[in-house]
């Protein structure tokens, strides 16, 4: 097998473990990671912090997390973007996360809201806009159909090791057209 079906391979064996979200197959699965892998997930913001894990450990619990409740994920496996020099391997592909969210989206905001309330932290007057926005939102987004189709970005890179290519790194990306969600102030 030369360097890029390596490549190729790991990333059909990433794909077939998001397609079963088996897990019971999950141990195995963190076997496509270095132990001091980086995982990036889509609300990661620091290193640490949020969907930024440093380590399989950590890389597992969000990939458990996407398994159970995220959706359906599908990388755009043929058009995938390989770079490799030495043992070293960049890769980059368009993929879309699938989800349907019937009125279960109203009563996962409600459920939300009322942790939210139930949370110290913030002005009044600013949990009160959360509320709103995350809400108008909710409604917003239901009133467009219960299928969810997000397109992400992928990014990835690979080392070869003695027992063939494992992920070093790797970014799930939303593009945006409005204002990001986070920001700092």
């Amino acid at each position: 097998m030369d360097e890029r079906e390596g490549v190729c391979a790991l990333l059909a064996a990433f794909q077939e473990g998001y397609s079963r979200r088996d897990l019971a197959r999950l141990d195995a699965f963190m076997r496509l990671f270095r132990e001091d892998c980086v995982v990036i997930g889509t609300a990661g913001v620091a290193p640490g912090e949020g969907e930024w894990y440093l380590g399989r450990e950590e890389a597992r619990a969000m990939i458990a997390a996407d398994w159970a409740s995220w959706g359906d994920l599908r990388l755009e496996l043929e058009g995938a973007r390989i770079g490799i020099r030495g043992g070293a391997a960049w890769i980059s592909a368009a993929a879309a996360v699938t989800r349907d969210i019937g009125d279960e989206g109203y009563r996962t905001y409600l459920a939300w809201a009322g942790e939210r309330l139930g949370q110290a932290g913030g002005s009044d007057e600013d949990t009160v806009y959360e509320l709103l926005r995350s809400g108008l939102n909710t409604v917003f987004e239901l009133r467009r159909g219960e299928r969810f189709v997000w397109p992400l970005r992928f990014t990835a890179v690979a080392v070869r090791e003695t027992a063939g290519w494992l992920f070093a790194q790797m970014h799930f990306a939303f593009p945006t057209t409005r204002f990001p969600d986070v920001r700092l102030l």
